[in-house]
């Protein structure tokens, strides 16, 4: 019996022995900071947990021009700043500054240099190197303190963060504001023409030279165009002076295919002085971030591009889009003295919000781009053909011109593109001479029956149609018509913003 107590008294003595060794090591534990926090503490000093950590918060797309600002700021006289980076598994979440001040349940982090990433800055494929993440040991004028930098991370929101800690609120407000200052000074976008993406990032486009020329309007309708956006520019001085709005909003509409995009591309070239944001598909959602950008670059043109997917009549679909209300929002928003022009295109004029494309201030003048006239589809055939070593007859041409009746500009391209392709069918290797015979076949094959939804895919209404002239493929063979009188067409020779595919 006494050696079964003996025995109790043991285990009992050994789970005491246990608990005070678990015990002292968590205390050892809470006494060793986490090395990240360890070197916070020792730039910040022992009370660096009891002030707040500021933080705001910038668009994706402003990163390259955070980096600009941050390499200018960090190179001032009589600042010294050390740059250290955090690394960090990919498989964890997103580690804020409070959490690496106080220490307590961080993920696997470690010190090491600073993680880079290589955005656009420039034309030309100029990049610079920007810093995803990692945290600036600062010593200046304003005390001692710390920034940290974070991009973009895996699985979350896009967004760009700078956290200030070491100072007190309103210090660290004035520094934020100090850098946002240097950030629009140095902004690499003004005067650029730039694209966004879905994903908030930004890229240069280099725009194909489009000559006034090569933009086949009706010189009315042409010059209505310019007069609301090249012609302000040219006399915003002068507007602005007589106390006129120079904030205008600018809609082309009509079917795909006719020339939006390239009478679009055309105004771009020639509002002077403006910085270009061009926004399409997802991008649009956007619209709210990019407003502001716009207002801080201006002037600026914004462009968005088939807007009726996001400016859809809300009484056709399930409620209002939030995008619509940020688009409206942004419209409204800008001064009415700013020089801002919101360029809008659209294939579904009559799904438009009618808020959005009626109300003076936001849509202002409305163009049709309509289906090219006989004329009309004469010139695409020269401008088209340009470059392309064509022998066309005058009766080739004319018999071309009668067989197109109601066909985009898409279609005229793809017919050249054809011919060529039929004139190296019969001469294979160099092409020599694309005559009036290889344009007539490569025009029956685009009028054949089998080729209704080619002609869609060409923005050939589906629901005009006129009997094709001289032979065809098949005798019974309609192609799409234009009922109307062509007093608003437009269309344009070239190519959309350097995508050679695209015509509307």
């Amino acid at each position: 019996m006494t050696d079964e107590h003996d025995q109790q008294d043991e285990v009992r003595a050994l789970a005491r022995a246990l608990t005070r060794l678990v015990d002292w090591a968590g205390a050892q534990e809470r006494r060793r900071r986490h090395p990240v926090t360890e070197r916070l503490h020792a730039h910040l000093g022992a009370d660096a947990a009891d002030r707040s950590v500021v933080t705001r918060r910038l668009p994706t797309f402003q990163h390259v021009n955070v980096q600009g600002a941050l390499d200018a700021w960090c190179a001032e006289a009589g600042r010294s700043v050390d740059v250290v980076g955090l690394a960090l598994p990919s498989d964890y979440g997103s580690v804020d500054l409070h959490q690496l001040l106080h220490g307590e349940h961080l993920p696997p982090l470690r010190l090491s240099a600073p993680d880079l990433v290589d955005l656009p800055a420039g034309p030309g494929g100029a990049t610079r190197a920007c810093w995803r993440s990692a945290l600036l040991l600062v010593d200046d004028a304003r005390g001692t303190w710390c920034l940290r930098v974070s991009g973009p991370q895996r699985h979350e929101e896009p967004a760009l963060t700078l956290e200030v800690a070491g100072l007190e609120t309103r210090d660290a407000q004035a520094l934020l504001d100090e850098l946002e200052a240097l950030r629009s000074r140095l902004d690499v976008y003004r005067g650029q023409v730039v694209s966004l993406s879905g994903r908030g990032s930004l890229d240069f486009v280099d725009l194909p030279a489009t000559p006034r020329g090569d933009v086949v309007l009706p010189e009315p309708v042409l010059r209505r165009v310019e007069r609301h956006s090249i012609e302000v520019a040219r006399h915003r001085d002068a507007l602005r002076a007589a106390g006129q709005h120079l904030k205008r909003g600018l809609l082309l509409y009509g079917p795909p295919g006719t020339g939006k995009t390239h009478t679009t591309r055309y105004l771009l070239q020639h509002v002077t002085g403006a910085t270009v944001l061009l926004l399409s598909g997802q991008a649009l959602s956007l619209v709210g971030e990019v407003a502001a950008l716009a207002r801080d670059l201006a002037p600026t043109v914004l462009v968005l591009e088939d807007v009726d997917l996001v400016a859809e009549e809300r009484s056709h679909g399930h409620g209002g889009h939030s995008v619509l209300f940020e688009l409206l929002d942004a419209m409204d928003g800008a001064a009415a003295d700013a020089d801002l022009l919101f360029l809008l295109t659209t294939n579904r004029a009559d799904l438009l919000e009618p808020a959005l494309a009626a109300r003076p201030g936001r849509v202002d003048v409305a163009v049709e781009i309509g289906l090219p006239d006989e004329e009309g589809r004469r010139r695409l055939l020269e401008l088209y053909g340009r470059g392309v070593p064509t022998v066309f007859a005058p009766e080739d041409v004319d018999a071309a011109v009668a067989r197109t009746d109601g066909v985009t500009a898409s279609f005229v391209k793809e017919l050249l593109r054809r011919a060529v392709l039929e004139a190296l069918e019969d001469e294979p290797g160099a092409l020599r001479e694309v005559r009036g015979e290889h344009l007539a076949r490569a025009l029956d094959d685009l009028l054949d029956s089998s080729q209704g939804v080619t002609r869609a895919l060409l923005g050939v209404p589906a629901d005009q149609s006129a009997a094709p002239v001289g032979p065809s493929v098949d005798e019974g063979v309609t192609v799409a018509g234009y009922a109307g009188d062509g007093s608003s067409f437009g269309w344009v020779a070239g190519h959309a913003y350097g995508d050679h595919s695209r015509d509307d």
